[in-house]
């Protein structure tokens, strides 16, 4: 079990974590093609609590590595960017046709490559193990919870609304914002 704490493995400690965390984002994806919006919202919240841990776990006992880093990246792609956009296509806006569900469509693929396009950014420009004192742009984990809060408002607003907020939240990812690191 020394692979556990070995900054060298792939299977660390805190690598394991992230795995978990993107075990999480696919069984999720499974329920909201099952129209079970709850279960999956569930598993997108532990998914984003093994987030907070696995990066908790790298820097508390050194086991940050390039490969962490990019698995990392694409557990959050996973859990923070397709997980809500895919929710919010199903659950919102699955009724559209026409002109409507290609609006929304282009909308929510906005927000994807905007998501992707953040976290590539983001791992071009870190150092494995170092941390910033602040974000620029609204990171990922953050970006998802704005949408969670969007999908909770969707009985209140229209769907216009709710792609309104997706496409801005989506700008917001890769803006000159300044958020503090925790």
């Amino acid at each position: 079990m020394n692979f556990l704490w070995k900054s060298n493995s792939h299977f660390n400690l805190a690598n394991l974590f992230t795995m978990v965390n993107i075990t999480c984002g696919l069984l999720a994806t499974y329920f909201i093609t099952q129209n079970q919006f709850i279960p999956a919202i569930i598993l997108a919240w532990v998914g984003g609590a093994f987030d907070i841990f696995d990066g908790k776990i790298a820097r508390k006992y050194k086991l940050s590595n390039e490969f962490g880093v990019q698995l990392d990246s694409f557990a959050d792609f996973l859990s923070f960017v397709l997980v809500p956009t895919f929710l919010i296509f199903q659950a919102v806006y699955s009724t559209l046709e026409g002109i409507s569900l290609v609006t929304v469509a282009i909308g929510s693929i906005y927000y994807v490559i905007s998501g992707l396009r953040r976290l590539i950014q983001f791992n071009i420009n870190a150092d494995a193990g170092e941390v910033a004192k602040y974000f620029t742009g609204v990171p990922t984990p953050l970006g998802a919870i704005l949408l969670w809060l969007t999908y909770l408002s969707a009985p209140w607003i229209t769907w216009i609304g709710v792609l309104a907020l997706m496409v801005f939240i989506g700008a917001l990812l890769n803006s000159k914002v300044k958020i503090p690191h925790p």
